[in-house]
């Protein structure tokens, strides 16, 4: 086989995202051959080379897996927590494949999280250049003003830089109104702070779609597989948002 980067056969391997692996590689806890690997450019052969993390010596994942969660409100979306929190992590038992998490979803939010050990997959869901639509059902303190509800489709500043055009729908009606949001950009916490730029705080969060593939009847705190017909039609969206294809 070819040379790859260290970081692309981490995440080929099902041991981190591509940027949690180049963190990796600069912590100094990659090796290859026994040697310490902290440049990011550098290269191997996972056929072979011995190429160890943390010691261990990392191997192709036998088989791809491809999960849906639910991750429940008090649950970090990380492969573990400094803090001592409650990860996605521990609501995989019976699990025997090593996944990890695709992109995020904040402490206090819910809803559909992907989680795999296919890293081309996980980093095409999760590249900017993909544009992969995300929807959300969102709970604000207040309704917005028909004017904050097309501004805030058209783009809010923040962080000195305006959203992209994004899909809002009154789902609701109530003094406290649900909202359906769809977005194509992931920034941190971005409906949490688009709505707090019209001065309405979310009460609740939850997402409900990740291109093709929706949260379905799973309830907080359960998985499923994803089906054939799911994760083909993952990798055609990510493929043709790729290439500029609607």
């Amino acid at each position: 086989m070819p040379e790859d980067r260290l970081q692309k056969i981490l995440s080929q391997a099902g041991i981190a995202s591509r940027r949690h692996a180049e963190q990796m590689i600069l912590e100094g806890r990659v090796t290859v051959n026994g040697a310490v690997v902290t440049e990011l450019g550098s290269k191997a052969d996972l056929e072979r080379d011995h190429i160890k993390v943390d010691g261990r010596l990392i191997r192709p994942p036998r088989r791809l897996v491809y999960l849906a969660l639910n991750k429940p409100v008090g649950t970090v979306t990380t492969v573990s927590d400094p803090e001592g929190r409650a990860t996605v992590m521990e609501l995989l038992q019976g699990l025997k494949e090593r996944v990890y998490p695709v992109g995020r979803l904040d402490y206090h939010s819910e809803g559909l999280l992907l989680l795999t050990n296919d890293g081309e997959l996980a980093n095409a869901v999760m590249s900017a250049a993909t544009h992969l639509p995300k929807v959300y059902l969102v709970k604000s303190n207040g309704p917005l003003t028909p004017p904050q509800e097309q501004e805030f489709r058209d783009g809010v500043p923040l962080s000195g830089r305006r959203t992209k055009p994004a899909g809002l729908r009154l789902v609701r009606q109530a003094v406290n109104p649900w909202y359906e949001v769809r977005l194509v950009e992931g920034r941190s916490n971005q409906i949490r702070l688009m709505f707090k730029h019209f001065g309405r705080l979310v009460e609740k969060l939850k997402r409900v779609r990740i291109g093709p593939i929706e949260l379905g009847p799973l309830k907080p705190g359960e998985f499923r597989h994803l089906t054939l017909d799911e994760i083909q039609k993952l990798k055609r969206a990510t493929q043709q948002r790729t290439r500029g294809v609607a």
